[in-house]
């Protein structure tokens, strides 16, 4: 999946910045095209989400996990 390189990636502000496409002027394959490319950005996040996780498991392994303290 290529991006324009003055497409730029915003940092997630409740998805704000996932605004919905005007679907109405786009052909059959320029629809599909379009799911491939939503598709492609769920797995990214999905795999990100995953890491982090990882990672927050391996660090509470070695320092203990976080309590609320007031």
């Amino acid at each position: 999946m290529a991006r324009d390189d003055d497409e730029e990636i915003r940092p997630l502000g409740a998805v704000r910045w996932l605004e919905p496409r005007l679907l109405d002027n786009l052909s059959v394959a320029e629809l599909g095209e379009y799911v491939i490319a939503l598709k492609a950005e769920i797995s990214r996040a999905e795999a990100a989400a995953e890491a982090k996780k990882s990672h927050r498991a391996g660090v509470e392994a070695l320092f203990g996990k976080k309590t609320d303290r007031p």
